[in-house]
């Protein structure tokens, strides 16, 4: 009887690491998920290697951005509202 009980416990306490583990590496993966920081530096760096790559659509880009922002204020300057 005590060799049954010992090894439910003993499997109830490996049952138990490998929960603790799995919740573990779980958290562990929502912080990374959640990690502001790190993420824009990814964000960053895959921008700077799209752009190193082909740098043409960033310009188009930002010159569509600069004049989208220029007509909004001049439309702001020059409405009558």
């Amino acid at each position: 009887m005590s060799d049954t009980t010992d090894s439910k416990t003993e499997a109830a306490r490996l049952q138990a690491m490998k929960a603790r583990d799995e919740l573990a590496a779980t958290l562990d993966a929502i912080e990374d998920k959640l990690n502001v920081p790190k993420r824009v530096g990814e964000l960053a760096e895959t921008a700077r290697g799209s752009y190193s790559k082909n740098p043409v659509p960033w310009i188009i880009g930002g010159a569509a951005a600069a004049a989208v922002v220029i007509g909004l204020v001049a439309w702001a300057i020059f409405s009558d509202d």
